[in-house]
């Protein structure tokens, strides 16, 4: 038996291993574009189990990839990105935050504690200088400065 013998009588075997490689490079990369050809291959390893010839193995490989990435890939892709309504993460979350004044802050210059940690602080354009030891809200943050407004005072009784 040649090598070519052996190889389109044991192509499955090929397809299997075309399988596992694409799917270590997508468990490296985690771009669900490898696991997408990797579904392929497996098209390949059944055409070659039924019998089916070497070049209908390949288109079959190749259909099945190109539908994977076209139609699968973007619902994966969305469903990954997807997050709870209302879910914010790092800096979003600090918005709308009380903020304790540490020393005097205007537009120019200030410090505030927010979540127990000590930010720059701004005061937003239009707002007053906020004395220490008031509270204020996070309207905005840029780079490592929280732009901040007046808390509003609660009703008193």
């Amino acid at each position: 038996m040649t090598t070519a013998e052996w190889i389109v009588s044991n192509a499955w075997v090929i397809w299997l291993a075309v399988f596992l490689l694409l799917a270590i490079i997508e468990m490296l990369s985690l771009d669900l574009y490898f696991i997408m050809l990797g579904v392929g291959a497996l098209g390949g390893v059944a055409v070659a189990l039924l019998g089916g010839p070497m070049w209908l193995q390949v288109v079959v490989f190749c259909g099945i990839s190109l539908l994977m990435i076209l139609l699968v890939r973007p619902i994966a892709v969305r469903h990954l990105k997807k997050s709870p309504d209302g879910f914010r993460t790092n800096i979003e979350r600090l918005i709308g935050e009380d903020a304790l004044i540490l020393e005097p802050t205007s537009r120019l210059s200030g410090s505030a504690k927010i979540h127990g940690e000590i930010w720059t602080a701004r005061s937003e354009s239009n707002s007053p200088t906020m004395m220490p030891g008031t509270y204020a809200v996070v309207r905005r943050v840029q780079g490592a400065t929280a732009y901040l407004e007046p808390a509003p005072q609660a009703p008193e009784s």
